[in-house]
């Protein structure tokens, strides 16, 4: 495994970090802890979590990916073996919020943070969290694919400051070690690291958004920031729910596929992402190499990540994946793969 820095924190992450949003709802505990046995021996210590998962969030299921993690963590006592990353749920106080069962409509305040702490910690069966991020941000922007912004004052909400200053809290209480935010804007991430600055609080460490060879609007000023304010990303979605595999071309329902299963996943469904992903996948074969691999081995090589993670729902994937941190894109591909891009610029959200 390749390791890289994450931010200032003098932690060293794997290059391939393990997703996990599948624990619970489409992996079973047996399978769950399977994974993490299998990600560790490889070298990949990051887990990622959140208090929501699994995905999709239902009331029924929601907590039960971090009690698979507290699980494996209790019986395997490798807890400082790992890098454990969590979540607090973004703002879901809004009535037609598919989350709003998260602490009666999860906020950012203080108070809401603290709660939301104290749960997972109680389910992952640990005393601190190594990265608690901001899974979304509390005021109306875009995130989640969102396209086209309009500006809305009113939705602002909890202020970004009593977000970090509760957060602060944590760390000075060694609840947690470091911050970081996740599905942010370029004015959010700077937001945080002006406030850090200014009030000498905290820096976020790392940003996790999307970013794969179906969206790459992170290199639109994000990547900047990230580069020069030492905000490393974590690639989430790297295979684009695993649109990036190749699985779903012409038309394919793969049995016990997530898009198969879950008709909310409409992010990568488009003409323009079926063509897009066909056009990869001709160079991946061209170049005797699978497109899952070709894909992660893509976002492996931006000089902004940290991590690129990882999700899988069997073991087979979960080997595929993690393999491909061995793959280097020569220029030629590199090269082909811009000319794909050109054609269709980030044809999902």
């Amino acid at each position: 495994m390749k390791y890289r820095p994450l931010g200032e924190t003098g932690l060293q992450v794997p290059l391939i970090g393990l997703g996990t949003m599948t624990w619970g709802e489409q992996n079973n505990l047996q399978q769950a802890c399977e994974q993490m046995d299998y990600a560790l021996s490889r070298g990949v210590n990051l887990f990622d979590v959140a208090e929501m998962y699994p995905v999709p969030p239902r009331p029924e299921t929601v907590g039960e990916t971090e009690r698979c993690v507290g699980e494996w963590l209790a019986q395997s006592g490798k807890r400082s073996d790992v890098i454990l990353a969590t979540k607090v749920t973004g703002r879901a106080d809004q009535k037609n919020s598919a989350l709003s069962h998260i602490r009666e409509g999860a906020r950012l305040s203080r108070e809401h943070i603290r709660r939301a702490i104290e749960g997972s910690l109680e389910r992952m069966k640990t005393d601190y969290i190594d990265l608690y991020q901001v899974h979304w941000p509390e005021r109306a922007t875009n995130f989640f694919g969102a396209r086209g912004y309009k500006h809305n004052p009113d939705g602002d909400g909890i202020a970004i400051e009593e977000t970090l200053r509760a957060l602060a809290e944590l760390v000075d209480e060694g609840l947690i070690k470091h911050i970081g935010i996740s599905n942010e804007t370029p004015w959010g991430t700077m937001e945080y690291l002006r406030l850090a600055a200014d009030h000498g609080l905290p820096a976020v460490a790392s940003i996790q958004n999307v970013y794969n060879l179906l969206n790459r609007q992170f290199e639109t000023g994000l990547a900047e920031m990230s580069i020069r304010e030492n905000v490393g990303l974590l690639a989430y979605s790297p295979m684009a729910f695993g649109v990036l595999s190749g699985k779903y071309l012409a038309g394919q329902k793969p049995a016990g596929a997530r898009l198969t299963m879950f008709e909310r996943f409409t992010r990568y469904d488009s003409p323009q992402s079926s063509a897009a992903t066909k056009a990869y996948a001709e160079i991946a074969e061209q170049q005797g190499m699978s497109l899952a691999q070709m894909s992660l081995a893509f976002v492996c090589q931006q000089p902004f990540v940290a991590s690129c993670l990882i999700g899988a729902t069997t073991m087979a994937q979960l080997k595929e994946n993690i393999d491909a941190v061995e793959l280097t894109l020569n220029d030629e591909v590199l090269t082909e793969i811009e000319a794909v891009h050109n054609r269709y610029p980030d044809p999902a959200p």
